[in-house]
């Protein structure tokens, strides 16, 4: 057997341990999925005609529309800390040690890590844009193949945080830290154009909310399921993904081959 069938044997047996993980422990990630859930009824419901008048006017339908693409990228943010907290479990729990002395791919411990999360963030990303659908958000002139870029981006974007959170869980010395280390990949869409667009937050603060990775993926969702216009965000998203995608896994593998523990 080859070396890229022995890969994608072991990575393929992996990704089976870690989803049977989150579906024997699956209180983990409903924790992180509520909280986008949560957002979501919260500013739609009590804030919403309040907040919408600050995009322009309009009903609260009209801030669905507005708020639901943030908060399907902070349910991705939101997931990949479980994948932090799995990893850091991991390596502080001695599996790891005995991993490395059986006969499997070395990667395939860390691609199983990434393929199951990717796999979560979207189940995940489902949901979430069915409460959004169920509460008025429509897309009525998005086409088809909008709707795959859209996709297509939610799942980039996935990979590249996911990869990042390797890394974290890689470097935290229990699972607790994992998941403070972790946070800055839900605290981030907060300070993002989330919830207002840019030009309605103050003047100093618009330069923290614009240059960060998660506005110009925000803007481009809009623009592809909205009709908005999109400019140099689908650019500046998909460079976003590009790079995180490259650190978070230089960085993973780094760690992990160095790794004592």
């Amino acid at each position: 057997m080859s070396t890229l069938a022995l890969a994608v044997r072991d990575s393929s047996t992996m990704l089976r341990r870690n989803l049977l993980h989150a579906r024997r422990y699956p209180s983990l990630t409903l924790n992180l999925l509520l909280t986008p859930i949560m957002l979501l009824l919260l500013f739609v419901y009590i804030f919403g005609d309040t907040m919408s008048a600050g995009i322009g006017g309009g009903d609260r339908s009209d801030y669905v529309a507005f708020l639901l693409p943030g908060l399907l990228l902070m349910t991705i943010g939101s997931t990949t800390i479980g994948t932090a907290v799995s990893v850091a479990t991991d390596m502080t729990e001695g599996i790891i040690a005995r991993f490395r002395t059986m006969a499997i791919h070395r990667g395939s411990v860390l691609i199983g890590h990434v393929v199951g999360s990717v796999v979560q963030s979207i189940a995940s990303v489902v949901l979430v844009g069915a409460v959004g659908v169920a509460i008025g958000f429509r897309s009525t002139d998005a086409t088809v193949v909008e709707w795959l870029a859209a996709l297509g981006l939610l799942v980039l974007f996935t990979v590249a945080l996911t990869w990042i959170a390797v890394g974290m869980g890689l470097i935290s010395p229990n699972a607790e830290a994992a998941s403070n280390t972790a946070m800055p990949l839900i605290f981030l869409p907060l300070i993002s154009s989330t919830f207002v667009p840019i030009d309605a937050m103050p003047g100093w603060f618009q330069p923290i909310a614009e240059y960060q990775p998660f506005t110009p993926a925000i803007e481009t969702l809009r623009g592809l399921l909205l009709g908005t216009e999109i400019g140099h965000n689908g650019w500046l998203a998909l460079g976003w993904c590009v790079v995180l995608t490259l650190l978070g896994y230089r960085w993973s593998t780094a760690t992990f081959n160095r790794d004592s523990k």
